[in-house]
């Protein structure tokens, strides 16, 4: 059993890290935490992806030496699916911290409901 779960450890980390992340999203009102919290989710599901494309024994997937049976070779769409989600996490997270910067600037809070309750008056203020 504890061999098991030793040789499973990594994705173990990256279910706790991605749990730690999502409970951030849930739990605090702090636009900034949110947004740390989804990068927690999104490192943790690299973490796994990375951990699942890699095979213990095998080369990167660079032919050298003339060896070109695919067996002796890691999949290499793990990566490529790791580092466009990463490209992408990168962009989502500089578009949120742009949005956040400018609900600040306008409400002067980064707490959530206070923005909600702010932007509500506004609304009523408009009719």
């Amino acid at each position: 059993m504890m061999e098991r779960i030793w040789d499973e450890r990594i994705q173990i980390v990256a279910v706790i890290l991605f749990t730690i992340g999502f409970c951030t999203l849930l739990v605090h009102k702090n636009l900034l935490k949110k947004i740390i919290g989804l990068n927690i989710m999104d490192t943790a599901s690299y973490l796994l992806l990375t951990s699942m494309g890699y095979v213990e024994g095998r080369l990167a997937p660079i032919i050298r030496g003339g060896n070109t049976d695919p067996s002796a070779y890691v999949n290499p769409l793990p990566a490529g699916l790791v580092l466009t989600g990463i490209v992408v996490s990168v962009s989502v997270t500089a578009l949120l911290l742009a949005l956040t910067i400018r609900l600040y600037r306008h409400y002067h809070s980064l707490d959530l409901d206070k923005i909600y309750e702010l932007a509500a008056k506004e609304d009523q203020n408009e009719r």
